[in-house]
Order: C-alpha cells, then sequence, then structure tokens
C-alpha cells in the first residue's frame, strides 16, 4: 500500500524558502516517478513539478529557477525546496505518485494515482 506523507508548510514572508518533504512508503523513492501539485480553494490542482523514474525533471513555468525537486533515497522522501517565495505560490501542496511510471515526467494530475493529505503554504507580502 502506498502511502504519502507531506510535512514542512508554513507561514512566510515574501522572498523567504521553505522546503517541503514528502515521506513515502510503498514505493521505493529512488526508481519512481514522482510530482508535487498546488491547489488553491475554487481553482484545479495545478503541476508544480515532477521527475520521472530516470530522473529527468519538469518545472511549471511559474516555479521555473526557485523550486527544486529531489530525493532522498536513504529517507525514501521527495523534497520541493521553494526560494524567493511569492505571495502567489499561496496555497495547499500535495506530493503524488503514479500506479505506473515512464521515462517521462508525469504532468496531469489524472495520472497520479497516490496522493498525501497535502501541507499549506501561505506566503505574505
Amino acid at each position: 500500500q502506498v502511502q504519502l506523507v507531506e510535512s514542512g508548510g508554513g507561514s512566510v514572508q515574501a522572498g523567504g524558502s521553505l522546503r517541503l518533504s514528502c515521506a513515502a512508503s510503498g514505493v521505493t523513492v529512488r526508481t519512481y516517478c514522482m510530482g508535487w501539485f498546488r491547489q488553491t480553494p475554487g481553482k484545479e490542482r495545478e503541476p508544480v513539478a515532477a521527475i520521472s523514474n530516470i530522473g529527468d525533471i519538469w518545472y511549471a513555468a511559474s516555479a521555473k529557477g526557485r523550486f527544486t525537486i529531489s530525493k532522498d533515497n536513504a529517507k525514501n522522501t521527495l523534497y520541493l525546496k521553494m526560494n524567493v517565495l511569492k505571495p502567489e505560490d499561496t496555497a495547499m501542496y500535495y506530493c503524488a505518485a503514479p500506479q505506473i511510471c515512464t521515462m517521462i515526467p508525469a504532468t496531469q494530475a489524472r495520472e497520479y494515482t497516490y496522493w498525501g493529505q497535502g501541507t499549506q503554504v501561505t506566503v505574505s507580502s
């Protein structure tokens, strides 16, 4: 059974940084594909970053240059380091894993089967 547990969210001022963690069980993060999504009330869940099973990485335009997705194989954990945070980054952030991985990062929510409970990020101006 796959379980994903996010942590690391919080409230920061614009320009600050946060590192989100996603502790996984039931999948081996080192060889699996995973992604980070975010959602605000009334809006669709949108992709932020994704990594394929061979390590190819995709970032949303809004995240490129500011966010970094990475893995800690020893801890079986996925991370999202977020720098230069903006008020528009305020959202609930989710990590996710699909049932089947490909060599191409999965960037659509419908491609993912397993989701964490989310961690809230609030950025004030």
